[in-house]
């Protein structure tokens, strides 16, 4: 096949591209530009010179042309931005799972020259279908299983989708890295949001919402123990961070009128536990909520899942709904996160954390 494959200068996205190659495909490696040049100013060194330089060595030593695509306004206007948003409504955000259906397979698929039949990523995820359907199916390495990030495509985008390493573990990535002798056969693994690279999110929200002091309040007793630079730079759960003595301290809420942040050292009170939420921009890979009842859901990218009760639901401005319960608390729920939803390996889709004013 002709595939266009998106390259990042990491050991995953160049094992992705040697495999293809050296499977006859007809492949030509894609580096999305993605950066402002007011952003790197200000934050600091380009993060994309030691990544180009890494991919242009990868295309030169497998012998695989290499194209260069700006879509720098796009990122801001759609992940950036979006961001910042959220952030300065108290909401978390999720910029990698907006990167991969807005970006990589949304302004990239549509500026794409139409013969390439696929687009092949690094990801670790593995697209199934079933009756006439694209779902993904989880990656076998649990820990780096990126299903949670995709799980906004849409079906015109996960039938274009291909992810070369989805059946492999990190661990055989590193191996066929070496066998393929790369020159980033062992450079390590980037870490953080997509956009930021080397770069800190507090950082970045520091240019963008600079600092505003408020109050760390105990929750139990109302009582100021401390102070902050801003409640964009906490969300619900964190732990680390806060700068008090006589922890651990917990964020259980942010009041974003008043900037004030309110902490715990009781996290797992009763008072504070939680085992439902609301999830509203529901995006389900068949069209419509699944009719089984052994579903999962994760709150978080990560390995773990719960158990979860499904409830179609109607909001206060009557928009869909879903009403989820855990069998167990949960004290990290943090609204504009993403729940994102399993059939056993079967990623079905996902949704937003709605805000819940009553916590």
């Amino acid at each position: 096949m002709k595939i266009a494959v998106l390259v990042s200068g990491g050991v995953d996205s160049s094992v992705a591209l040697a495999l293809l190659k050296s499977q006859g495909h007809d492949v030509t490696a894609f580096y999305l530009k993605i950066w402002l040049e007011d952003e790197l100013s200000s934050l600091g060194q380009c993060p994309w010179e030691d990544d180009l330089s890494y991919v242009r060595t990868v295309c030169a030593q497998l012998d695989v042309s290499l194209e260069v695509m700006s879509l720098q306004q796009e990122y801001w206007d759609h992940i950036v931005a979006y961001t910042i948003a959220e952030v300065k409504a108290g909401r978390t955000p999720n910029p990698d799972i907006f990167c991969n259906q807005k970006v990589k397979f949304g302004f990239f698929l549509e500026r794409l020259d139409p013969n390439y039949e696929k687009v092949a990523t690094g990801h670790y995820a593995q697209v199934l279908e079933r009756d006439g359907v694209h779902y993904l199916k989880k990656a076998p390495d649990a820990i780096k299983d990126q299903t949670y990030f995709l799980s906004y495509l849409n079906q015109q985008q996960l039938a274009r989708s291909m992810f070369p390493i989805g059946h492999l573990t990190k661990k055989q990535v590193r191996e066929l890295a070496h066998t393929f002798d790369l020159p980033n056969k062992d450079r390590k693994d980037s870490q953080g949001i997509c956009f930021l690279g080397k770069f800190k999110f507090s950082d970045f929200l520091r240019h963008h919402l600079g600092t505003n002091s408020g109050d760390l309040v105990e929750f139990e007793t109302g009582k100021k123990v401390g102070t902050h630079n801003g409640f964009w730079y906490y969300t619900i759960g964190q732990r680390q961070g806060l700068g008090l003595a006589g922890g651990p301290w917990y964020v259980v809420k942010k009041d974003v009128h008043t900037n004030c942040v309110i902490i715990s050292r009781m996290y797992h009170a009763p008072d504070k536990l939680r085992d439902s939420f609301d999830v509203e921009s529901v995006h389900w890979f068949s069209g419509i909520m699944p009719a089984t009842n052994d579903i999962s859901v994760k709150i978080r990218h990560g390995a773990h899942a719960y158990p979860c009760a499904l409830q179609a639901d109607k909001g206060n401005d009557n928009e869909d709904m879903l009403r989820v319960r855990l069998p167990h608390n949960d004290q990290g729920i943090a609204p504009g996160q993403f729940a994102v939803f399993y059939h056993g390996e079967i990623c079905l889709g996902g949704g937003i954390i709605k805000q819940d004013e009553n916590i």
